[in-house]
């Protein structure tokens, strides 16, 4: 994770965690057949459906950005890079424009096989560390 955020920082400063994380999750989407049996779009609407029947529970923030989140299909949108690079976009716009995440859908272009090798190199690390400590319940 260091190494992807190092390779942001210069263009994105302190915002290059978030972007890191935002590209990592385009990752995991694009490979979640790896990861997960239940296909992508069965979970993501599977997701939904939780979210709308535990609506009274949400924090207002979350209910106001459901709609959006739903009629967009953010989360099966993270898939395709200009699906991330709408959601790059969107959260460029939330921090008037400093961060200028909206433009590192460029290095994810620049450097999409080193990305994709930092990001299963750390989730295979992740899912690791949480089989270990799952195993010591």
């Amino acid at each position: 994770m260091r190494q992807s955020t190092k390779r942001l920082h210069e263009k994105h400063g302190h915002y290059s965690g978030v972007v890191v994380d935002i590209l990592y999750d385009h990752f995991l989407a694009k490979n979640w057949n790896k990861y997960h049996d239940t296909p992508l779009e069965q979970y993501v609407t599977n997701f939904y459906e939780m979210l709308q029947d535990n609506y009274a529970m949400l924090p207002e923030r979350i209910q106001r950005m459901m709609p959006y989140m739903m009629a967009d299909n953010w989360l099966l949108s993270y898939a395709t890079v200009p699906g991330i690079s709408k959601i790059l976009t969107q959260m460029n716009e939330r921090v008037k424009g400093r961060s200028n995440m909206n433009f590192a859908v460029i290095e994810l272009k620049e450097f999409y096989d080193e990305f994709e090798q930092e990001f299963t190199s750390f989730f295979e690390e992740l899912r690791a560390y949480c089989h270990e400590k799952l195993d010591t319940l």
